[in-house]
């Protein structure tokens, strides 16, 4: 094993993601303002100190995702694991399809970046990122914020980014229940017809320049999905009940937050906001539990805080 290692701290604030928003499937995201934030420093021994959502789980030395995959990536690269005192405030919900694991993931690689003085830009990154995560969209919108659209070419993630319309607004029904992804890709089938899959294609290209152009009005056909969502609903039950409100109370658009079982809605504006969360709590009254997290896109990802 080489080096010291940095021994002064590193602080990191990485955005909640959707993926998929519809047709996408691994293949385009965008990030939402509600963070894991984690700070970190070199100790004689590793311990994790974490406040808010999951955080019993955040806060294990066992089984936990962050610290080990810092160590993996320390050990692959011939680098000694040096152990980090970390405190974590985690803002997004584990299990749900905003991007958890892609958070966790992404700051692992970037405690082991900077504690192992690896040297990697953000090619490189992303390019570790997605071998852990196993698709390119969440953890290119984590680390770059924004709306994208992410195409592997072997190892290497090519990405097309754009700011998300200032004035529009999300809606993230939280269900009771987490759903891990492993499960929600359990009910995928093996094939699709050619029609459902030039469907997709066709609202996915629709969908990149709605969000590139501000076309709220692309929205509604731009996030209808023949791909994934029709075999999730059965396991994501929010789904089908939320899908009717698009062209009410300004929601432009309804899908699966990644895998779900979350619901991303997207909403034309502030004015709208009211009467749309408003729709959603209605809709979903007999579905006990249910969270409702209003916010903003995320322009500004953890590549720019790792950066600071």
């Amino acid at each position: 094993m080489s080096g010291q290692g940095k021994t002064n701290a590193l602080q990191l604030r990485l955005p909640a993601t959707s993926a998929n928003l519809g047709p996408g499937f691994d293949a385009v995201a965008v990030a939402l303002d509600f963070f894991l934030e984690i700070e970190a420093a070199p100790a004689k021994e590793f311990s994790v100190k974490a406040s808010g959502r999951n955080a019993d789980r955040c806060a294990r030395l066992e089984d936990n995702l962050i610290l080990e995959t810092y160590k993996q990536i320390l050990s692959e690269n011939d680098r000694a694991i040096f152990p980090l005192a970390i405190r974590v405030a985690n803002g997004i919900p584990l299990g749900m399809g905003c991007g958890s694991s892609a958070a966790a993931r992404l700051a692992a690689i970037a405690l082991a970046v900077h504690f192992g003085e690896l040297g990697w830009d953000t090619e490189r990154v992303l390019e570790e990122a997605y071998k852990l995560e196993g698709h390119p969209d969440n953890v290119a919108a984590c680390w770059l914020g924004g709306f994208l659209t992410a195409v592997c070419e072997g190892p290497n993630v090519r990405v097309a980014r754009t700011d998300p319309p200032e004035e529009w607004r999300a809606i993230v029904a939280l269900p009771e229940e987490p759903l891990s992804t492993s499960k929600a890709r359990a009910v995928l089938p093996a094939s699709y017809p050619l029609e459902a899959v030039v469907a997709n294609l066709q609202s996915v290209a629709v969908l990149a320049l709605a969000f590139a152009q501000g076309r709220g009005d692309l929205l509604r056909l731009a996030m209808r999905d023949r791909i994934h969502q029709p075999y999730r609903a059965p396991i994501a039950p929010l789904l089908p009940i939320l899908l009717p409100l698009v062209g009410e109370n300004g929601i432009l658009g309804v899908a699966l937050s990644g895998a779900g079982p979350a619901i991303l809605v997207i909403v034309d504006g502030e004015e709208s906001l009211a009467d749309a969360s408003a729709a959603v709590q209605k809709a979903a009254e007999n579905r006990m539990g249910t969270e409702l997290l209003v916010r903003r896109f995320s322009r500004v990802g953890a590549c720019q805080a790792v950066e600071k």
